[in-house]
């Protein structure tokens, strides 16, 4: 099954820019924990959760209305084209342990998101069917790789992405 088949298309996205507090507002509005960060030209920089949010604020002892999103993000994303298989996509969730992933065509330019929330609600009991179905054991094996804990002395950040603590971002 290809990913343009079950992402979400109707997303908001922000830009650098984009203050904290807006950005949460923006995921309050579109019920989603997730936004992708888009330069002018609708090219994907980067994203910003939830939890990038709430860890930004309270590490800097700033308002969100006064941090921008670039100085959460990291820069690093890690996307899946339309046209990618589902399992391709589970694939590269697992190996960087991130639950969403934006979609972009061959130009870098934000198609949608893929979220393991999709991919759960069209999961399939038993084994993979003829026509490229998720079989719920596809599921539970990608959810277990993400959800592994991270061993913080050896330098791996809790947030996807992120490389340094909060406290120590510029």
């Amino acid at each position: 099954m290809e990913v343009r088949k079950i992402m979400t298309s109707d997303l908001a996205a922000c830009s650098p820019d984009t203050n904290l507090s807006a950005a949460a507002g923006l995921m309050w509005q579109y019920d989603c924990g997730v936004i992708p960060v888009i330069d002018e030209n609708q090219k994907v920089m980067g994203v910003i959760t939830d939890r990038d949010i709430c860890m930004a604020a309270v590490m800097n002892n700033r308002p969100a209305s006064q941090i921008a999103v670039s100085e959460v993000i990291s820069g690093e994303v890690y996307t899946c084209a339309p046209e990618d298989e589902v399992s391709e996509a589970l694939a590269i969730m697992q190996r960087r342990q991130v639950l969403r992933l934006p979609v972009v065509d061959k130009d870098g330019t934000l198609q949608g998101i893929l979220s393991m929330n999709d991919i759960v609600l069209r999961a399939e009991d038993g084994r993979k069917s003829a026509g490229g179905g998720i079989s719920y054991a596809d599921v539970i094996n990608t959810r277990k790789v993400i959800g592994k804990h991270r061993d913080l002395s050896q330098g791996e950040w809790p947030s996807a992405g992120h490389t340094e603590p909060y406290s120590m971002r510029a």
